[in-house]
């Protein structure tokens, strides 16, 4: 694939795109302005490019499909972990809007700046990657949607009070990824989806 166009067309095909607001996300944010090397042929293909420090810019199939399962929307606050490239970070700006907030959290310093320059080229007014403290995910706030890029051992209780009642999130644990809404009872009730691979959440 030699655009950013023929990888969601593709992504469409495939049934790893299907909404319309994340779609149009899609096609406005470039893959190209979140790798290391923007002259690299392999830019669209659908595996997971290295970022330097044992990172990587995921799959697009992948960020496609967690997208959808998180089915963001506009207006909403949304908590991007494991930021990276700023990729989804970017995608999730797109879709929140401005009347949207998305705070993308990077534990490597490297790449808190790799990302948020990436994030810059798109001047979005809506969004910040930040570095990440002590804790996981920015304990002091509540989300409408959390999306984790990387896969926890097990998984991490303390992001539940992290969500609004009604809210979503969708994190890999070991080679699942796991898609959770909080009831009004503060519990958290989804579905697993088997056979992902990640980079692991180290915090």
């Amino acid at each position: 694939m030699n655009s950013n166009s023929e990888m969601v067309d593709y992504l469409i095909d495939v049934g790893a795109l299907r909404s319309n607001n994340i779609i149009e996300a899609f096609r406005n944010v470039d893959r190209a302005d979140f790798v290391a090397d923007a002259r690299a042929a392999d830019i669209y293909e659908d595996y997971p490019l290295g970022i330097g420090r044992g990172q990587t810019i995921s799959q697009p199939r992948t960020v496609a499909m967690m997208l959808e399962m998180l089915s963001p929307k506009e207006g909403q606050k949304i908590l991007d972990i494991g930021s990276g490239s700023g990729w989804t970070t970017a995608l999730l700006a797109y879709i929140a809007g401005e009347s949207g907030l998305v705070i993308g959290v990077e534990r490597v310093v490297e790449l808190v700046r790799f990302g948020s320059a990436n994030l810059k080229k798109y001047n979005f007014k809506n969004a910040k990657i930040i570095e990440a403290g002590d804790e996981l995910g920015i304990k002091s706030e509540k989300f409408e949607r959390i999306l984790v890029s990387a896969a926890a051992e097990e998984f991490p209780h303390e992001l539940k009070n992290q969500l609004n009642v009604g809210g979503k999130i969708v994190i890999p644990v070991q080679n699942s990824i796991y898609e959770m809404t909080k009831d009004e009872n503060g519990e958290l009730d989804g579905v697993e989806h088997y056979g992902f691979t990640f980079v692991p959440l180290i915090y």
